[in-house]
């Protein structure tokens, strides 16, 4: 039985596994720049988050109507459950589809028709954030917030993922401010490949709750010490950092030192299907890398409760909470 968990950083597109790939082209009529599934995999190996990003862009092609998203994040949940997640916060990136001429309703109803009995067919409670792209003008998420509106229902918050370097978090203050007026929770991408500067805009400037990646946190010990004094959490994703060359081996990743300076670390997959694994391999693959104890795993796991958006079900939280300090280590 897996260490319980949640998963605060997953986008849902990037759990387009090559099979449902290929399965979702031939229902669309879309046609693959690849022979089969072993040459689609062959093309997930990436330099940098740009190359990652063209081919998790290309392959959104297949994703057209509400069946495809239903199938696809249930797909994804089906996997989560199995390696222990409890709880999932997912991601999604309007924008991506609309641009395709996919619309938001098509997007989030067909998401939600897994989302929605999730907890009765996998046993995972669910979230759904909306993502703006940073690489898309500030006033394009204005227009996505504003199309996603009779869908609030649905979305409990807004993030900013996509290409990070030269696309500071400045760019989408007024975009956050009217999120926040409407009552949503905010996320967003900062110092992954970008620079510490960028989760202190995301803090002061976007009001952020949560900080997705802020690996590079550690550049600025003034900074380290306000995430650590006010416990921001930070929703890291090592087999992604090593996947996009963020650090250069798994062993090489700072997260035991994050989480002995104090810092309120949680551990994601990203986009698992490009990167190499799912929530319960990240946790695996740390433990395996950096050495880490039980006690460890025990206060990663805790820690991605601790961090959840479930503040209007805090007995749902201390439920998954007791679930992790019963459970005895063992095995996989």
């Amino acid at each position: 039985m897996p260490l319980p968990k949640a998963e605060l950083h997953l986008h849902v597109e990037g759990t387009l596994e090559p099979e449902l790939a290929f399965a979702l082209a031939a229902r669309n009529g879309v046609e693959l720049p690849y022979a089969d599934t072993e040459e689609l995999r062959k093309a997930y190996a990436f330099d940098d988050l740009q190359s990652f990003l063209n081919l998790y862009y290309e392959l959104m092609a297949v994703l057209r109507t509400e069946q495809d998203f239903e199938d696809l994040a249930d797909a994804y949940l089906e996997r989560a459950a199995a390696q222990g997640v409890r709880h999932a916060e997912i991601f999604c990136d309007p924008q991506a589809h609309l641009a395709r001429g996919v619309g938001m309703g098509t997007v989030v109803e067909g998401l939600w028709r897994a989302l929605g009995r999730s907890e009765e067919k996998h046993g995972v409670s669910t979230r759904l954030i909306m993502c703006f792209l940073r690489d898309e003008s500030a006033d394009s998420a204005l227009e996505t917030l504003e199309a996603a509106k009779p869908y609030l229902d649905r979305i409990i918050g807004v993030g900013l993922d996509s290409a990070e370097v030269g696309h500071p978090p400045a760019t989408f203050r007024a975009v956050y401010e009217a999120a926040a007026a409407l009552g949503l929770r905010r996320v967003a991408h900062a110092g992954e490949e970008g620079p510490p500067e960028y989760i202190t805009e995301a803090l002061d400037l976007l009001g952020v709750e949560r900080v997705d990646h802020g690996l590079r946190c550690l550049e600025d010990p003034a900074l380290v010490e306000r995430l650590v004094r006010d416990q921001v959490p930070l929703t890291l994703c090592p087999l992604s950092n090593v996947r996009l060359r963020a650090v250069d081996t798994l062993a090489d990743h700072p997260l035991a030192a994050m989480l002995d300076a104090g810092l309120l670390c949680t551990v994601n997959s990203d986009d698992p299907a490009y990167f190499g694994g799912y929530a319960g391999d990240n946790f695996h693959a740390v433990r395996d890398a950096l050495g880490l104890s039980e006690e460890h795993m025990r206060r990663l796991a805790r820690n991605s409760f601790a961090a959840s958006f479930l503040e209007h079900d805090e007995e749902r939280r201390a439920r998954y909470l007791a679930e992790v300090d019963a459970y005895e280590f063992g095995g996989r």
